[in-house]
């Protein structure tokens, strides 16, 4: 693997972020990536991380901490660099920015059909809970 770059996002990638979102499957019609950008903007922006080979965005993560527990959302890997390593580095880059905030504990959400990245947390150190996820929105990102 060439070497990556981890940094904090910055605007100049927002199309590439939201392209490679969208090429690996990650976007749904009730997410406007681009509003789920601006909102990450506003609230502890430098754990927005993107992954960088020479000038191409190949990964990204979002995580963030409320004072209770750390998330993760919206880590992707370009498909032509997945399974060399890049999530699992993305993941340690991010989870050590949690450790650094004072975070306990990691929360994430996989869809239940999702079983290679259900393994691919699993072999991270992830378990899977034994609760069931609420959710209620309060926006509608839908046009």
């Amino acid at each position: 693997m060439a070497h990556m770059e981890i940094r904090a996002f910055e605007l100049t990638d927002e199309s590439a972020v939201i392209a490679l979102w969208m090429r690996c499957g990650l976007t749904r019609p009730w997410n406007d990536p681009k509003k789920d950008i601006d909102r990450k903007l506003c609230v502890q922006p430098h754990l927005f991380l993107v992954g960088i080979i020479g000038q191409e965005l190949v990964a990204t993560v979002m995580a963030g901490y409320e004072g209770h527990r750390g998330w993760i959302n919206y880590l992707a890997v370009a498909l032509q660099y997945q399974r060399q390593g890049i999530g699992r580095l993305m993941m340690l880059e991010a989870e050590q920015l949690l450790i650094k905030a004072g975070c306990p504990k990691i929360n994430l959400l996989v869809r239940t059909t999702n079983s290679k990245v259900i393994k691919f947390y699993q072999q991270l150190g992830y378990v899977v809970d034994d609760v069931i996820s609420l959710g209620k929105r309060l926006e509608s990102d839908e046009s």
